[in-house]
């Protein structure tokens, strides 16, 4: 039998093909995806010695961070205390008190060299980024390439983006365990008051808004969480 001489440089190729997965897309074959930036800062806050309990000063302070929204529910915060273990995990209750006021949920963290008589409040902040969507640079018409189209996964990621209450949630889950009782709560209220801050608006970027504490005058009830010098979430 005679092998025709196109048939083995055929075979090579396509040989070569299958040990070579395409690596690059087209702009409309490239997957849609979701793109999280983040950013970490500290605050520094100060304990009379040997006291658990925040001095008025310190507790405005507090609240002042989360009235503004440069300590925000969708950011993960991490709290650390000087002092011995009972005195340190009195502090860190003491400072996640004033925060979950306004629905922040908060975690203990060991830091080291913490001052004696100071803690410090880490806050984790991610911002997510949309697709560009809607994408309709390929035309929607059978054009037989077997690929996707290029709007394919603009509304599920577009969806996902708006909905997470936490960017953070996006890069790292909770562990497995009770909700938070308060903002639970909290969010069971401002729903059935008919209090549900408004969505966002129709831009690439989400941050979530910052809500007051129960019983806040109204006119804040509608303030926005605008991110301090870092990027929001």
């Amino acid at each position: 039998m005679r092998i025709h001489p196109y048939v083995v440089p055929i075979a090579l190729m396509l040989a070569a093909a299958a040990c070579n997965p395409i690596a690059e897309y087209t702009e409309s074959e490239a997957p849609k995806r979701l793109v999280v930036d983040s950013s970490t800062f500290q605050f520094g806050i100060r304990f009379l010695p040997a006291s658990s309990g925040l001095a008025a000063a310190e507790a405005a302070r507090v609240r002042g961070l989360a009235a503004t929204g440069e300590i925000a529910r969708s950011d993960r915060v991490l709290i650390a205390a000087g002092g011995g273990p009972g005195l340190s995990a009195a502090r860190v209750g003491a400072v996640s008190a004033e925060l979950l006021r306004y629905g922040i949920v908060t975690s203990p963290v060991y830091v080291a060299g913490i001052a004696p008589n100071g803690a410090v409040i880490e806050v984790v902040r991610h911002q997510v980024t949309l697709p560009p969507c809607p994408d309709w640079s390929k035309s929607p018409a059978s054009d037989f390439t077997n690929t996707l189209h290029s709007n394919f996964g603009c509304a599920t990621l577009s969806n996902l983006g708006r909905m997470v209450a936490s960017p953070t949630d996006l890069v790292r889950g909770w562990p497995l365990g009770l909700a938070p009782a308060t903002p639970a709560i909290g969010a069971v209220d401002r729903y059935l008051s008919e209090k549900v801050p408004p969505a966002p608006p129709s831009d690439s970027v989400i941050s979530a808004p910052v809500i007051p504490p129960p019983g806040a005058a109204a006119a804040g009830a509608g303030a926005g969480g605008g991110p301090p010098t870092t990027p929001n979430h």
